[in-house]
């Protein structure tokens, strides 16, 4: 008995997977500590209640709730491929930002102008991103440039060009006088709505949820296979971990950083497609200054399930949860971004992922009597 479970702690020990799950949820708990900390820390009387237990509970408490959760995860579910295939392939995509603003023109042009179907609007929207972010990847393949110096620029041009031909000094075919916004597509483009196939009716008929969610999760099982289970996806990871003996190993490395920022661009820009088609809401080109935070909030969930294509469905799934709790916190107490603090506090703990997991796996390690440092029993 005893040598079956030093056994199982030696496979659990060695299963990255396993490891790296169990300390993306040893960083949840803890962070959900400290956030109940800094709630004490801003009302001690109604931190626990009004507080925690609000975010934590929200989400269940109506089927309407849930249904937003869903709808805002989809989008999450992209950005988060878009950074973690990205971080796979040894670059960082800090420009998900910009190519989802891309996306977002693309699905909103061809919806609203155009009058596409929602399947060729997505598909534009992904065309569009991976055009964006193909950019800096050429930058850093045949410059050299380093892809968060020249994304970061890229985003910031993408926002107020994207901004100038919406808004159109007013006149734009985009843009919305009435609502300062632009059109929305239930009034203009139903056929650029994706399909809600009686998913609005489970969720206290919200019109915003639609199998947005289960392309987003798609997608998902789609990048994971590609990454884990293909020769493309071998090299991509070769020339991420050393570029030089991915080149001499016959590896076209200026080719694989197109690519991958080229992926990254199209994922990012279909999160996009995903959120406006399915009407959760409008671009507002008029008042639109700041970049749309689900680029950024991608980092934050490609971090937190360690890059794992399958883990950013649910890292997506519960950072929208969260996000969507600390909306429901009473202002008597608390302002609505604690929510965004709490999950910043989550996410800084990820920092940290390598440290717990390596704590685990000496831990499992060491009570099975097992030295996996050197491969042999202890």
């Amino acid at each position: 008995m005893e040598n079956k479970k030093a056994s199982l702690r030696s496979r659990l020990a060695e299963h990255e997977g396993f490891l790296s799950v169990l300390a993306s949820l040893i960083c949840i708990v803890i962070g959900l500590a400290l956030g109940l900390v800094v709630l004490a820390i801003i009302n001690a009387e109604h931190a626990l209640v009004d507080g925690l237990w609000v975010i934590i509970s929200s989400g269940l408490k109506s089927p309407r709730n849930m249904g937003t959760v869903l709808a805002n995860a989809a989008p999450l579910i992209m950005t988060g491929l878009s950074v973690g295939f990205a971080f796979k392939t040894g670059l960082f995509n800090i420009g998900a930002a910009g190519q989802y603003t891309l996306g977002a023109f693309g699905a909103l042009y061809c919806a609203i102008v155009l009058q596409w179907p929602w399947y060729l609007c997505l598909l534009a929207s992904m065309v569009f991103g991976a055009v964006w972010g193909a950019i800096p990847g050429i930058f850093k393949a045949y410059l050299n440039i380093n892809e968060v110096i020249s994304a970061i620029m890229f985003n910031w041009i993408g926002l107020y060009m994207v901004n100038d031909i919406m808004y159109g000094g007013g006149q734009g075919a985009m843009y919305d006088m009435a609502s300062t916004k632009t059109y929305s597509l239930r009034k203009v483009a139903k056929q650029a709505m994706i399909p809600s196939c009686g998913m609005s009716d489970v969720f206290g008929k919200l019109q915003s949820v639609t199998i947005a969610i289960f392309i987003a999760i798609f997608f998902a099982i789609v990048i994971y296979i590609l990454i884990n289970k293909t020769t493309f996806g071998y090299e991509l990871k070769a020339c991420g971990f050393n570029k030089h003996a991915a080149q001499y190993a016959g590896i076209n490395d200026k080719r694989n950083i197109i690519l991958s920022m080229t992926i990254a661009g199209a994922l990012a820009g279909m999160g996009a497609g995903l959120f406006y088609l399915s009407t959760v809401a409008e671009w507002n080109p008029q008042v639109s200054t700041a970049l749309p935070a689900m680029g950024f909030n991608g980092i934050s969930v490609a971090l937190l399930a360690c890059s794992n294509p399958i883990g950013t469905i649910f890292s997506s799934l519960f950072v929208s949860y969260i996000t969507v709790g600390g909306t429901k916190l009473s202002t008597q107490y608390y302002t609505k971004e604690i929510a965004d603090v709490i999950t910043a506090i989550i996410i800084y703990l990820c920092a940290f992922s390598l440290l717990f997991r390596n704590k685990i796996r000496g831990l499992l390690a060491g009570k099975g009597g097992v030295n996996l440092g050197k491969g042999g029993n202890g």
